[in-house]
C-alpha cells in the first residue's frame, strides 16, 4: 500500500511547524557560533525541555544524533 503524503505536507507547512523549524535552525546557528562548525559535525542540538521555541543557552546542549532522536 502506498503512503499518502498529503497529511505530512499540510503538517510541515503549518505556521506553527514553520516557527518551530525556524527556531530549531536558530538554535543550531547559535551553537555553531559558540562552539564552531566542527564541534557539531554529526551531532544534534538538544532542547532539554523539549520545547524547540526555547533557545535560552541553559536549555541547549550538543548531543549525539542517536541520543537526541531516541530521547524524544
Amino acid at each position: 500500500m502506498a503512503r499518502d503524503y498529503s497529511y505530512d505536507t499540510k503538517y510541515e507547512s503549518s505556521p506553527e511547524q514553520k516557527k518551530a523549524r525556524a527556531s530549531r535552525n536558530r538554535a543550531r546557528r547559535l551553537m555553531i557560533k559558540e562552539h564552531g562548525k566542527a564541534a557539531l559535525k554529526g551531532k544534534d542540538v538538544d532542547h532539554s525541555d523539549g520545547n524547540p521555541r526555547n533557545n535560552s543557552r541553559r536549555n541547549l546542549h550538543i548531543t549525539s544524533v542517536h541520543y537526541n532522536r531516541a530521547k524524544h
